[in-house]
């Protein structure tokens, strides 16, 4: 339960400065080296933590200078086609340049999103008590019993 809590903790405090950064962006653009330092901040605890953050977020933050990827503000994007006539955004951070590019598909689905992902549709496994394992172990006969009782009853 303990581990719990402070998980919970950590995400409302990964919250809080996702918030702040994008708080100080919108008040003020020029602000960009603010938002930047919250957004590494958060980098940091969620490595520290070991923290899975979510791909709605981790989209949003420039990997190469932890920048804030806001539209207009500190990044551009672009819907272009890629190779094999696939669409693509291709999001640019403005302050280092750094590019990514995500597929425009609209049937693709992230791996977070599948059911096959998420803990409650797996399948679990049976569990079963030791005592009832071993009574089952013992109402199986034997190779050895059976391959004695057969040559001592050959009629049957």
């Amino acid at each position: 339960m303990a581990g719990n809590i402070k998980d919970k903790e950590a995400f409302q405090r990964l919250n809080f400065l996702y918030q702040a950064a994008h708080c100080v962006l919108a008040q003020n653009p020029e602000n960009v080296e603010l938002a930047r330092f919250y957004c590494f901040t958060q980098k940091t605890i969620a490595k520290r933590l070991v923290l899975r953050q979510d791909p709605s977020v981790k989209r949003t933050i420039c990997k190469k200078c932890c920048s804030l990827l806001i539209p207009g503000v500190t990044s551009t994007v672009r819907q272009k086609r890629g190779p094999r006539r696939q669409r693509v955004t291709v999001i640019r951070c403005l302050s280092c340049g750094q590019t990514r590019r995500f597929p425009n598909n609209p049937k693709h689905q992230l791996w977070v999103d599948q059911p096959e992902a998420q803990l409650e549709n797996q399948p679990q496994p049976e569990t079963q008590n030791p005592s009832s394992q071993v009574a089952v172990q013992s109402a199986k006969p034997h190779k050895s019993s059976s391959v004695a009782s057969s040559t001592q009853n050959p009629s049957t």
